[in-house]
Formats: structure tokens, sequence, C-alpha cells
């Protein structure tokens, strides 16, 4: 009987919650706006992590063969990167995102595209390390292999060094990018209704908190699984490729 009252609960509990007045569109509108903030900002993430990393890389690897204009240009461009990796790994991606939003783009209402914005800065930052320890990462004897060949600094980076590195940064680029799919549940201090606040929203209206968290948190754990699945499937396939 116990057993089957809990279950009745539970029912009463899921219709209240995702049923009635169709809240359960305001659970899949969140989720759109999860998945468009996420998409964009591992692009932005990604772009800004691999001109930081290769900055970085390039005056670590070759600072003591340059010479003159260039070697001064490579040294701002480094001295650049490590104060904005400082500064964006050393505060809370929340005050970064309240920052950009109610300061730097106040006069904006797009909520999606700045909360984008704010996490693909800070996910930037993390990527860099991770593609620079990648890069560094790889024996400099490659290098010399690739200037042997004839290839100059940038093909040798594109066709040899960057494809190992790549290789082994991709747990940690995964890593990355699961850990950016969650800090995107803080979106809604910005009013982005997305996934979190979309639960906050029904809890508001139904008093009924348990559901609508863990219905949202289970939302949240499958999509980590299938990401950490897919790749899980594209490790295994850049292991058979090197056989």
């Amino acid at each position: 009987m116990l057993l089957a009252e809990w279950f009745a609960d539970i029912k009463a509990d899921f219709i209240l919650n995702f049923v009635k007045d169709n809240r359960w569109k305001l659970i899949l509108s969140g989720l759109k706006v999860t998945l468009q903030i996420t998409l964009i900002a591992i692009i932005i993430g990604v772009i800004i992590g691999v001109v930081l990393a290769t900055i970085r890389s390039t005056y670590d690897l070759t600072k003591d063969e340059m010479r003159g204009a260039k070697k001064t240009i490579m040294a701002i461009l480094n001295a650049f990167a490590r104060v904005y990796l400082t500064v964006i790994r050393g505060t809370p991606v929340v005050i970064q995102l309240l920052i950009i939003f109610f300061i730097i783009f106040a006069s904006s209402n797009n909520g999606v595209m700045i909360g984008a914005l704010a996490f693909g800065i800070n996910s930037g930052a993390y990527v860099a390390e991770i593609v620079r320890g990648g890069i560094m990462s790889i024996d400099r004897g490659q290098m010399e292999a690739g200037r042997s060949l004839g290839f100059n600094y940038i093909e040798t980076m594109r066709y040899i060094i960057i494809p190992q590195a790549f290789k082994n940064v991709l747990p940690s680029l995964a890593n990355e990018f699961i850990a950016l799919l969650k800090e995107t549940s803080v979106a809604g201090y910005v009013a982005v209704n997305d996934l979190t606040r979309a639960a906050n929203i029904i809890r508001s209206k139904t008093f009924s908190p348990f559901m609508p968290l863990v219905g949202v948190a289970l939302i949240y754990l499958a999509m980590v699984m299938i990401l950490t699945h897919f790749v899980g499937v594209l490790e295994r396939r850049l292991r058979n490729s090197d056989r």
C-alpha cells in the first residue's frame, strides 16, 4: 500500500509540474536555450583557446630564435595572453557573466548571445591552457623533423604538431565542454530562460520543488552521458587510426 501511495504521489507531482498548463513546454524551451548557449560558447571558446595557445606555445618554442620587431610583437601578445588567462581563470564565471551583461552590454537585451559570449570567453582560457599543454607535450624532435622536410613553422604546426596534440588533449577538452554545459545553468542570473530557470519558474508556480529540479538534473545527466559516449567513440577511432 505504501509503495502504491508513493507512486500515486509521484504521478500526481509529475502531472502538476509538467502536464498541467503544458509546463513541459517551459522545459523544452529551456533545453533549447541551454543547448544554443553551450554550442555557441564552445565555438567561441575553441577559437579563443586555439589562438591563445598558439601565441603562447609559439613564443615559448621560438623566443630564442626570434629577433627584432617580431620578437617584440610576440612578447606583447604573449603578455596579453597571460593577463587574459590570469584574470579569467582567477574570477568566478558568474561575476564575469554579470559584468558582461550589466556593464559591457548593458544596452543589449539579447541574453542568449551575451551568455554564450561570457561562457565562451571563460572557456577559452581553459581551452588555451589545455591546447598549449598538448602542444608543449610533443617532442621537440617532431618540430625539427618537420622543418627538415621543408615545412615552415606554420605548416609544421598544422600537419605534424597539432594533430598529435589534439589526440593528447581530447579527454581534457571533453571534460571542459562537459563543465561548460553545466556552467550554463547560472545563465538565469541575467534573466535567460535556460533549463535551470525553467525549473525554477515551474517550482514557483507549483510550490513543488522536487519534480522540476530533479527532472532538470536528470536532463543534464543525460546530456553529459551522451556527450561522454560520443567522445569515447571519437577516442577509439583516433586510437585505431594509429595502428
